[in-house]
């Protein structure tokens, strides 16, 4: 089985139940020239694709929508992947259950015997996938076939192809694959960027081999993004078309029948199935990453080399914004563009080349989306004042952490009783895996209950700045604290060697 699910913690903390993912995107050149995946430098790409439909009036559609999801169902495919994973219950830890005096006691010696596990076992998956050339390209997601050793596709009319993968792209879960065929149906890309809230879509799918389904509904948002939590580069259209279990990887397509998503994560209730709200990649970012991983194999994406949050109301008031808008740089890489470009950490970024930007996700992908080696020009607050700032971007490494600080939650609380704090010493800062020059207070505890706890503050982070302000002892951080006004307390706080903001209010 195979499908993204996401649950809910608080209002929008977000944990993966079964295979994941969301969207980053590298723009490119493409053969169908499509407004908002251009990008400098990137290889053309030679697949072709059909145009887009002419538009359609929806008095057509007096009987249903026939005449659109009848045509798209054969493009849709189903995926069944296998690969071998290690049997927790195998091996020497099942050996030795098995041999406990306790356990055969119990069980006997046939039981365990029967029980006996090997090392390693074959695991099934399924999803869906969509044929976007004739001769035989197919966009999935990653997750539907990663790690995976074979890879069956299934077609409507019944045939079975095994699949080769082009390329994979973990951070945007995107696949691309390969089967030795011509004359394929084929759905044509449509441009993601003119996608409105209200739009009717279609979600199709072959889950669990059982044929094409089709559900319908409307997009519900644009742009959604969760802080980075589910994984990599996010950027969704919601909508509240049914997308079950396996549909993972099939096709979001509009009124005139052109590929618009690739449906991607549920957000379930508590039975796990379908509450109406899913979320697909936009095309124009899954084409983008298609490209380059036809052309290269590999996604290369810009680097900026900050760690950036979104902006609460509390981190507003404390930077004096008149609205919680823009990203907020809450460390930068030392040697990085950012670095040598003259950013700071407490900077906030407004604007990229003119784009104003309303949250940490709008320059994470804006970032991700434009080719190493291009020059773009930052806005930033700083001090309440105003500054350009020009930045050569770099070639994003291949590390865990990409872009972004990832606090585990942006905070809006309502003060600081039931923290605990003690003096940093080397000692200390060595068992955090800190430099032992870091200086700051370290934070012992945190009462779960507390509104400190909910603002985002963990124990054995480091406080550093107090309302902008540093502290290097228990004195001096209860001195700040106590000289703040009314309003939040704005917290500088390194956290595994990396500093953000918290806003704490109620002081």
């Amino acid at each position: 089985m195979s499908g993204k699910v996401i649950g809910v913690r608080r209002w929008v903390a977000m944990t993966i139940l079964s295979a994941a993912l969301v969207v980053g995107a590298v723009f490119g050149i493409y053969a169908v020239n499509l407004p908002g995946h251009n990008v400098f430098g990137a290889s053309k790409v030679a697949i072709k694709e059909p145009a887009n439909a002419n538009p359609v009036s929806l008095g057509t559609f007096t009987n249903g929508f026939a005449s659109i999801v009848q045509p798209a169902l054969p493009a849709v495919v189903n995926i069944s992947s296998s690969k071998m994973v290690k049997n927790p219950m195998g091996g020497e830890q099942g050996e030795q259950m098995f041999n406990d005096p306790f356990f055969r006691q119990f069980f006997g010696d046939q039981f365990g015997q029967q029980l006996h596990q090997p090392k390693a076992e074959r695991e099934h998956s399924l999803g869906s996938g969509v044929i976007i050339s004739a001769d035989g390209y197919l966009l999935t997601n990653n997750h539907v076939v990663d790690g995976a050793s074979d890879i069956k596709v299934s077609l409507s009319d019944r045939r079975e192809f095994t699949a080769k993968v082009v390329g994979t792209d973990p951070k945007s879960d995107i696949a691309v694959l390969k089967i030795n065929a011509t004359n394929l149906p084929v759905l044509a890309i449509g441009d993601s960027s003119k996608v409105s809230v209200g739009d009717v879509v279609f979600a199709i799918g072959d889950p669990f081999g059982i044929g094409e389904t089709a559900t319908m509904g409307i997009v519900s948002a644009k742009n959604r993004g969760f802080g980075g939590q589910i994984e990599g580069y996010e950027d969704f259209i919601q909508t509240d078309a049914a997308i079950n279990h396996g549909n993972s990887g099939g096709a979001l397509i509009d009124l005139h029948g052109d590929l618009v998503g690739i449906n991607t994560a549920i957000l379930p209730g508590n039975g796990g199935g379908n509450q109406g709200i899913g979320f697909a990649i936009p095309m124009n970012m899954a084409h983008a990453v298609m490209d380059q991983l036809i052309a290269h194999g590999k996604v290369v994406r810009g680097y900026l080399g900050v760690y950036i949050q979104n902006i609460t109301p509390e981190l507003a008031q404390s930077f004096g914004l008149s609205q919680p808008n823009g990203a907020l740089i809450g460390d930068v890489s030392p040697g990085t563009p950012g670095a040598k470009a003259g950013l700071q950490k407490g900077d906030v970024v407004t604007e990229l080349n003119g784009q104003k930007i309303l949250q940490a996700n709008d320059l994470r992908n804006a970032i991700s989306q434009t080719a190493p080696g291009t020059t773009v020009q930052l806005q930033v607050l700083r001090d309440n004042q105003t500054k350009n700032v020009s930045v050569t971007l770099g070639e994003l490494p291949n590390t865990p952490s990409d872009e972004e600080a990832k606090p585990s939650e942006e905070g809006n609380g309502s003060g600081l009783d039931g923290v605990q704090v003690e003096d940093l010493t080397p000692a200390i800062a060595q068992q955090l895996q800190l430099p032992e020059s870091t200086t700051g207070v370290v934070v012992s505890s945190v009462d779960p209950s507390s509104v400190a706890a909910d603002s985002g503050l963990n124990r054995g982070d480091v406080i550093q700045e107090v309302n902008h302000k540093p502290v290097s002892s228990v004195r001096q951080f209860k001195q700040a604290v106590s000289a703040s006004k009314s309003g939040p307390v704005l917290l500088l706080v390194n956290r595994g060697g990396r500093t953000l903001y918290l806003a704490i209010e109620g002081h």
